[in-house]
């Protein structure tokens, strides 16, 4: 791989061009027959044929990105203010900004706003769009990439004028287009199979999703972004998960829907930021949505006369951790000592425990 890099990053080389093309086409017909032979016994070492491919090929697009003149980057300043805020470090940790083009600047940054407090989260996004306006565009609600979910919802808009950036809106179209429900399905169902369909095209579009999903990988919170099968096999496992939940709630038997709903909440919360989302963020407050529709459920169970209670874990670790098991710890984000995300909710079914999960941050 050296010599590979060695001869790609050769200035005015029309060798290096040529290894380029050659790369690129390989890359897609690798795509491709991966795509049409997914059990094939060659697939997983094939994804990492393909992660070398894109290291190998990622200094030529970041250098064609970079090359731009400084004069068509028009939101540097916006840039520039963003990285150093010290209040967003709190919630997003010290990693900065990445991209290199205007288009791209404005979703990173609107994307990490959905982490941070809604009240932070307005005041950048009313900054952001006030020096956009200086530079000659205008937000344009009408321009934005269509996510799958159970209502409509404008997240950011996207920008038209002197810059054209595309925003992103939740689409109710959307989600009925995938038609995985019939329609007298529960609105509990309804909401878990829209995150099914959120979730898998979020990891799509958004490098910094982690999962902590503790059946797919136990010791860890694993970037998907640069781990293909461990983004495959969170999908999948969420599918399952979907299929016995939907599968529940047709036996119509009240304690196998809870557990197997207690199972779905927890992929819907494994999925997290590094350092996690805050709970009253954009991202926060949507994953609260399952929690929601979780205690229906748990509350339909008590009403059958079953013993159920569910509990969030959240607050100081020292208080919950006897009702949690297998937590994972990281030394960012939140404040030292407490509970970042609840990942899985405690339970307690007819005197039968059942622990939950957390990401707390250490007391170091």
């Amino acid at each position: 791989m050296q010599h590979l890099y060695q001869l790609l990053t050769t200035k005015n080389s029309e060798l290096a061009r040529l290894l380029r093309f050659s790369l690129y086409g390989i890359e897609a017909s690798l795509k491709k027959a991966q795509a049409e032979f997914p059990q094939d016994p060659g697939a997983k070492v094939c994804d990492e044929v393909l992660q070398e491919l894109r290291h190998l090929l990622q200094p030529e697009q970041q250098t064609v990105a970079i090359s731009q003149k400084s004069d068509e980057f028009k939101l540097n300043s916006l840039r520039q203010a963003f990285d150093s805020d010290s209040e967003l470090g709190l919630y997003l940790g010290d990693s900065l900004l990445q991209s290199h083009t205007d288009a791209d600047l404005w979703n990173e940054i609107h994307r990490k706003l959905l982490r941070v407090p809604e009240d932070l989260a307005q005041i950048w996004r009313q900054r952001a769009l006030d020096l956009a306006q200086e530079m000659g565009a205008v937000a344009n609600n009408e321009y934005v990439y269509h996510l799958p979910f159970i209502r409509n919802e404008i997240i950011y808009p996207g920008l038209s004028g002197s810059i054209n950036a595309q925003g992103l809106c939740l689409s109710q179209k959307a989600f009925f287009h995938n038609n995985i429900l019939q329609n007298d399905a529960s609105e509990e169902l309804h909401l878990v199979a829209s995150f099914l369909l959120l979730w898998s095209k979020f990891i799509e579009i958004e490098p910094d999703l982690h999962h902590a999903l503790k059946s797919v990988f136990s010791f860890d919170v694993i970037p998907l972004n640069s781990q293909p099968e461990q983004q495959n096999q969170y999908i999948d496992t969420f599918i399952d998960r979907f299929q016995r939940t939907k599968k529940a709630e047709e036996i119509a038997e009240p304690l196998l829907t809870l557990r197997t709903w207690i199972d779905m909440d927890e992929a819907i919360n494994s999925l997290v930021f590094v350092p996690p989302s805050e709970r009253y963020s954009w991202w926060g407050k949507l994953q609260q949505e399952s929690r929601r529709a979780l205690k229906k459920v748990a509350d339909r169970a008590t009403n059958a006369g079953y013993d159920v209670r569910i509990r969030q874990l959240t607050g100081i670790y020292a208080d919950i951790c006897a009702f949690s098991k297998d937590d994972l710890q990281l030394d960012c984000g939140g404040i030292p000592g407490e509970v970042l995300t609840c990942l899985r909710v405690y339970a307690r079914i007819n005197q039968e425990e059942i622990p939950g999960r957390v990401i707390f941050r250490s007391s170091r």
